[in-house]
């Protein structure tokens, strides 16, 4: 069997076609997973931008140009970068914000996940208790059923000059193929300090971050570029001191069973502690000076310190560098309040590192009473709308069902989630309530002070049915249906334009074959009665009566083969197409054929013209052969959405009730019903006969009428189909 050529042809385009789109999507694959995709990177710590970061755990915001964690969790991190990152470098200014920890850079991180190492990856950092650089590896991510925990080089002093908080160290972290290599640098000791692993079973990708673990730290001028073999024998050839390990077990460090180290501070403890909630007993009369004990929930704008019976306002103490999660003592002059209280000229001395305290799970009917205030706390509520106030905070004003209350969260970081949060969602928020007017400004009960983008989860977005999505629901759903409806005209209309070529194939085959065998039977007759004697005058006769019959039977043929063809109709409109198909028939006659138009003439869709064009030329036709007339009136008037022609005669008529419904009037009423229109015939004997046709035309579409319209179609169309028939007018447009 041979195969068209045209068939080969589409078979290679439909192979090409498919070739380029899959060399496109393995192109754009390609390109994601590119280990050098947005390389080299840089921070944007300076300009107060850290919106591609992502955070689990601590309290990470940008403080002048630095990116800070101010919490004493074990092991928060804040990664960004590409898993598909395979070998690179990152470097970045460290410094420690507490004197027992470490702080650091993290390589080819994945699965990450909050809680202490609980991620797949390498850590570079510098570490207060063993003055060491640390370099190891991390499989606190649950894979399969191994879990590794922390696997790092030999613990030994590097000879570093003495890691002191707030001091910058440039540390360098760098992977190439499996080897992990990291250096420090400080200002006093510009030399670097290498260390590195050869891990045999490395990760091969993965992205970078900050980490801290027990301890606060600072980063800043943080930078990753694709790193090379002669980067990795680089950073060894410069080294002064260099240390080659291998990676060993270390056990994770339980923060549940973490004993505190006790800070220089720690002697200086008194004996006539308070609790929290005791100092709302002090007298408004007198000042009282007193102490209290408890742990910071936030350093700004204002410090907190709460303990298991409450939270107190510390405002402008004389403090060393504090974190959140810091055991602190406080001496100073309390200011009782109605709900909490305020302890002014304080003195604060830090006695202890332990991890921050958990938020007190409440609702907002609850910390409106005021009972919570200057506590750490949890609740829920949905987003009413969101601001910027003048001084950059990012504004969120909430509730939970009858009770309204404000959230507050620093610009920094808070950008892109500012953005991203859409009134009606659902919020689950962490942070301190407060019930001071300087913050609620008297327009809710209480303010909740959010201490970073971590203290706030989106639950749930806002539900779907607003009154914007309605609207554009609804209109959507009305541009659909009026391109259903556009659709299905042009189907009707190609439907028709296929009916119009059938008939004219048959006009074409009707006039090649039985027209001319008429002509050829007239012919041959006349060319029979020819060759007869003239003195047979009976069979003469009978041949011209048989030749009048085959005329009349080609007229017949000719009329049959113009009423197929659809060209009147699509040259002129229907009554003037009409009248010239009726001037056709009575011509030769004294048949006189006068026309009127009523109304303001409009276009009929062809399919409505063509069906009123064939019940006219069949009562024309019918009046012609039957009632022998005198005159015919063809009228035609247009309304609203209404076309109404009239065929009427002068003829002989006939009696309504009588059984004259022939196949001709039959094929009137059901051209009639196809279109919807109501047939009228009315006569009389000796006074003539009216044939009225009323079909009704689609209406009009304005800006006003088009949704009733397509309200119509859709439950004319929608509802009723497949229970009854359609006899919809609009249906039938051309």
């Amino acid at each position: 069997m041979t195969i068209p050529h045209f068939v080969g042809r589409r078979t290679l385009a439909a192979f090409l076609i498919c070739l380029l789109a899959g060399i496109t999507i393995w192109g754009i694959r390609a390109y994601r997973h590119s280990s050098r995709q947005h390389l080299p990177y840089h921070d944007s710590f300076a300009k107060g931008k850290a919106d591609e970061w992502k955070a689990l755990g601590g309290t990470w915001e940008i403080s002048n140009g630095v990116m800070r964690n101010d919490s004493d969790e074990l092991g928060a991190k804040l990664l960004t970068g590409s898993p598909y990152w395979h070998n690179y470098l990152i470097e970045a200014d460290v410094s420690l914000l507490g004197v027992d920890g470490d702080a650091g850079l993290v390589i080819r991180s994945s699965h990450e996940e909050e809680g202490v190492d609980s991620y797949n990856g390498y850590y570079a950092g510098i570490r207060t208790k063993d003055n060491s650089l640390v370099l190891g590896r991390a499989e606190g991510a649950q894979q399969g059923w191994v879990r590794n925990g922390w696997l790092e080089a030999t613990k030994q002093s590097l000879m570093l000059s003495k890691i002191r908080p707030l001091e910058w160290f440039h540390l360098k972290l760098l992977a190439y193929g499996c080897q992990i290599a990291a250096s420090v640098t400080t200002a006093s000791q510009p030399t670097p300090t290498v260390l590195t692993i050869k891990d045999a079973n490395c990760l091969a990708s993965g992205r970078f971050g900050l980490r801290s673990y027990s301890s606060g730290g600072a980063w800043r001028n943080v930078v990753v570029r694709a790193a090379t073999r002669e980067d990795l024998t680089g950073m060894l050839q410069n080294s002064g001191t260099e240390e080659k390990q291998s990676l060993q077990n270390a056990p994770i460090e339980d923060p549940a069973f973490t004993v505190p180290s006790p800070r220089l501070e720690q002697q200086r403890t008194s004996t006539n502690v308070q609790s929290v909630g005791s100092l709302r007993l002090a007298s408004f009369a007198h000042p009282v000076r007193a102490t209290i004990r408890g742990v910071v929930i936030l350093t700004s704008p204002l410090l907190f310190v709460q303990d298991s019976t409450g939270g107190a306002y510390v405002p402008w103490p004389k403090a060393p560098p504090l974190k959140v999660g810091d055991e602190v003592e406080v001496t100073g002059n309390v200011s009782p309040g109605d709900f909490s209280s305020t302890i002014e000229q304080a003195n604060v001395h830090v006695l202890w590192q332990r991890t921050p305290m958990p938020p007190i799970s409440v609702t907002a009917s609850q910390a409106s009473t005021g009972k919570f205030d200057a506590t750490f706390i949890e609740v829920r509520g949905r987003l009413a709308a969101k601001e910027r106030d003048p001084g950059d905070a990012l504004t969120l004003d909430l509730d939970e069902g009858p009770q309204s209350f404000r959230a507050i969260l620093s610009s920094t970081r808070g950008d892109q989630l500012f953005e991203g949060l859409r009134p009606g969602s659902i919020l689950q928020l962490r942070g301190i309530c407060v019930v001071d007017p300087k913050f609620t400004q008297n327009r809710t009960p209480f303010v909740l002070l959010l201490r970073s983008n971590e203290d706030l989860q989106i639950l749930a977005g806002p539900p779907w049915w607003n009154t914007g999505h309605i609207v554009l629901l609804v209109v959507l759903t009305l541009l659909l249906g009026l391109l259903v409806n556009l659709v299905y005209q042009r189907i009707e209309h190609w439907r028709f334009n296929a009916v119009l070529q059938e008939r004219e194939r048959l006009a074409q085959e009707m006039h090649d074959t039985l027209a001319q065998s008429f002509a050829g039977v007239g012919f041959q007759l006349q060319a029979i009665r020819s060759g007869m004697p003239a003195a047979m005058t009976d069979l003469h006769r009978q041949l011209d009566l048989a030749n009048t019959l085959v005329r009349r039977s080609h007229e017949e043929a000719r009329r049959s083969i113009t009423t197929l063809r659809p060209e009147w109709l699509k040259s002129e409109d229907v009554l003037s197409a009409l009248e010239t198909s009726a001037r056709h028939m009575v011509a030769g006659g004294v048949v006189q054929v006068a026309t009127e138009r009523e109304g303001d003439q409009r276009t009929i869709p062809l399919r409505i013209a063509d069906a009123l064009f064939r019940i006219g030329q069949e009562a024309v036709a019918n009046a012609v052969r039957h009632a022998n007339p005198n005159v015919l009136k063809l009228r035609i008037q247009y309304e609203k959405n209404l076309a109404s022609l009239e065929i009427q005669d002068n003829g002989s008529g006939f009696i309504p009730g009588q059984n004259v419904a022939g196949f001709g009037v039959r094929g009137m009423r059901k051209r009639a019903q196809d279109i919807s229109a109501k047939l009228t015939i009315e006569s009389q004997p000796g006074k003539g006969t009216r044939v009225v046709v009323a079909a009704p035309l689609p209406p009009r579409i304005t800006f006003t009428s088009w949704p009733r319209l397509w309200w119509t179609f859709i439950v004319e169309h929608g509802i009723n189909a497949g229970f009854s028939k359609r006899t919809n007018s609009y249906s039938y447009r051309g």
